[in-house]
């Protein structure tokens, strides 16, 4: 085992936006909203001074009402308990852990493109480039239940890619990911796995080695700091990050509720050019892809030349302008550990809110409303309302260790 490499120094600016990784969850409107108008430092000092972020000198106009403010600033301070100190997070900097901030030169010119939704900062594990990885990039994803159809058309659409210098960027999942992974890393070419968890928190387990073998080859990137574990809305908002890092987006295998459409939609939002591989049309795992290329105007390909002839005149720095959204994708299906929702519930009617408080739940076991509303991201009151609309639909009930998750059946 190599030893372990010293922890790197990181400026105040870099630190303020590490802590805000730590306080808020990624593409927090409001936090947005605060730092087109305020400096990271600026706003990391009011949210521990207890004061409204946004009406100190030098920020300007509020970008939001008192109230939301308020609201906002009740979310990030109950994670201040938890926040590690200066010396803390410099040291999780270390072993290929790095942070990378909008200021920084490898700071990929494509995520701008996401405006308040952009990322506070990136953590990355590994010695590849992100900006220059991600000029020459394709994003390549699809459902985690793949066929063996799926999987094949994924590694040799990623290999072929990877032969002709592209990076392939994906989520690191089960299914048409990995495939995509490991096609890439098949032909040495730098591939780039986004996560929705800590760069040093492998998820799904079994996808430890990939993993490994991604950072040793390209990047593991995340929103979240290392240590973070995921939750099913942090899949959601790290799809935009897959879609906005590269030029295009193609969609190789996706069923009608596949959470891939939902990166698709991304990248519509976003301009930037949509793909899918045509599947039987007698196999529901290939009706999400037919869906968009019927309904969203995807380009149909079935080989890299037609995914390059595609993106050759584009790149991550000059893709056009945000344009219309097609209509919104549905919910995704649950993911590999997702708790066994009854498919009876409503989950598709759950307020964001009322989602976050569902994933913070713990899998096993019961949780205080304090421990939820950390684990959430919310204030107590939110929690206490979200609660009752959970209890009320039958996804959780109340025990001796306090709220739990209710199972099917019980």
């Amino acid at each position: 085992m190599s030893p372990s490499l010293p922890a790197l120094e990181l400026s105040e600016r870099a630190l303020a936006r590490a802590a805000l990784t730590y306080l808020a969850e990624p593409a927090d409107p409001a936090l947005g909203a605060l730092l087109g108008i305020c400096t990271p430092e600026e706003v990391l000092a009011a949210i521990k001074a207890d004061m409204l972020p946004g009406t100190g000198p030098g920020c300007g106009d509020r970008p939001a009402s008192r109230a939301a403010l308020a609201r906002a600033l009740g979310r990030w301070r109950i994670r201040l308990p938890a926040l590690p100190g200066a010396a803390d997070m410099a040291g999780a900097c270390r072993d290929d852990i790095r942070l990378v901030c909008p200021e920084d030169p490898e700071w990929p010119a494509g995520l701008d493109q996401l405006g308040q939704a952009r990322p506070y900062a990136l953590w990355l594990r590994g010695n590849a480039n992100l900006r220059s990885s991600a000029q020459r990039s394709v994003s390549m994803v699809g459902s985690r239940a793949a066929t063996g159809y799926g999987a094949h058309v994924a590694g040799e659409l990623a290999a072929d890619l990877g032969e002709r210098g592209w990076a392939v960027v994906s989520g690191g999942a089960y299914g048409v990911d990995a495939a995509a992974h490991r096609g890439a890393l098949a032909t040495q070419a730098i591939t780039i796995a986004v996560l929705a968890c800590g760069v040093n928190f492998p998820y799904p387990a079994g996808h430890a080695e990939l993993f490994a073998d991604i950072a040793a080859h390209g990047l593991v990137v995340s929103e979240w700091p290392p240590g973070r574990h995921p939750a099913r809305m942090r899949f959601l908002i790290r799809n935009r990050v897959i879609a906005a890092l590269s030029c295009g987006t193609v969609i190789v295998e996706a069923g009608e509720r596949s959470g891939a459409l939902n990166t698709a939609r991304h990248a519509a939002d976003l301009g930037k050019p949509l793909m899918a591989v045509p599947g039987p049309v007698t196999s529901a795992q290939s009706a999400g892809c037919h869906r968009i290329i019927r309904e969203w105007g995807a380009s149909c390909v079935t080989r890299a030349a037609d995914i390059i002839e595609l993106l050759s005149p584009v790149s991550a720095a000059d893709a056009p302008a945000p344009a219309g959204a097609p209509a919104p994708a549905p919910a995704p299906a649950p993911g590999p550990g997702a708790p066994a929702w009854d498919p009876g519930l409503p989950y598709d009617d759950l307020d964001a809110d009322s989602t976050r408080v569902l994933d913070a739940l713990p899998a096993r076991g019961g949780a205080g409303t304090s421990t939820i509303a950390v684990n959430a991201g919310v204030d107590v009151d939110t929690v206490l309302r979200c609660l009752g609309v959970l209890a009320g639909y039958g996804f959780i009930e109340r025990g001796d260790g306090g709220w739990r998750l209710r199972r099917p059946g019980r």
